[in-house]
């Protein structure tokens, strides 16, 4: 069986060189592997190499050994069905590259501590339900424009986000947003970037105040795995055609789920859980994970 190794790098900061290519294939070679075919997918961003004769675990652990210097990021998959039809994003820290709690804690002074209660959340040191309604709790009587303001002043989009949604919904890939944040900031997203649905909590305000408090049921993990499995189902789709995207804790569930499950810029307790990972690319790296070249990319 084939199988291929992308590398990813942020050329930016630290290209990808044909050094560190032929550093991947001596180690893969020294344990008998054979190179079928290499592919640039971008230069200093993105490579294929496409070999057989070992397994992947092998493969994956002697590469990652011998790049274990350099800020490149080696996945490896089976070669077929790379490009997915469905793709599953997390928001805060994800699509976007604030907390969006935390973010909106600091327009009323709250920032240190409202960010400790997400910090453990998001490393699953606390359950992400208590968390969510501690951290709403902190913000009974403020104004509702705090959510305005959040948006129009502090919003930061994750560089490739808008090329990633873009270019799977050319290719006719459906794609959902997601979250354990808020609807009204989930829709401001999703619209922004074109996702074609989006999934939040709903803060429940009342005179034009946050009470507090969210509506039940809370969206949480097993909602986000839930809403996955739905999407594929309702869209004849099987699991094994989908990608999933996601930082923080309450995102594994529908990371294991997926067909790949892309821990990005994760925590350690993520990243343990899905043999995908992407540290120092962008998120344009989940479209050379599917084997897209940038010339395929839609801006």
């Amino acid at each position: 069986m084939q199988y291929v190794i992308t590398l990813t790098a942020n050329p930016n900061l630290a290209p990808l060189t044909d050094q560190h290519v032929i550093l991947a294939d001596m180690s893969l070679m020294s344990l008998g592997a054979h190179i079928c075919s290499k592919r640039w997918l971008s230069m200093g961003s993105a490579i294929d190499i496409v070999f057989e004769q070992i397994s992947m675990e092998t493969a994956r652990k002697v590469v990652s050994i011998a790049l274990k210097n350099f800020p490149i990021d080696v996945n490896i998959q089976e070669i077929d069905n790379r490009r997915k039809k469905i793709l599953v994003a997390d928001m805060d820290s994800t699509i976007i590259v604030n907390e969006s709690l935390d973010e909106l804690a600091d327009f009323i002074g709250l920032k240190t501590k409202v960010e400790t209660i997400t910090q453990k959340a998001m490393h699953g040191e606390i359950d992400f339900e208590i968390a969510l309604k501690q951290r709403v709790k902190l913000f009974e009587g403020q104004s509702e424009t705090l959510i305005d303001r959040f948006l129009v002043e502090k919003i930061n989009i994750t560089s490739g986000a808008e090329c990633l949604i873009k270019t799977m919904k050319a290719n006719k890939a459906k794609t959902a947003l997601i979250s354990g944040g808020f609807s009204y900031i989930t829709k401001y997203i999703a619209e922004r970037l074109g996702f074609d649905i989006h999934y939040g909590n709903q803060l429940i305000i009342k005179d034009r105040k946050l009470t507090g408090k969210v509506s039940t049921p809370i969206l949480n993990a097993d909602s986000k795995k839930e809403i996955l499995i739905n999407l594929a189902k309702n869209n004849n789709i099987q699991l094994n055609q989908t990608m999933a995207v996601g930082d923080g804790a309450n995102d594994i569930k529908m990371l294991r789920c997926a067909g790949t499950g892309i821990a990005f810029r994760a925590k350690p307790i993520v990243k343990a859980s899905t043999p995908y990972h992407v540290k120092h690319g962008d998120l344009r790296s989940l479209l050379f994970l599917q084997g897209y070249h940038e010339d395929e990319f839609v801006e």
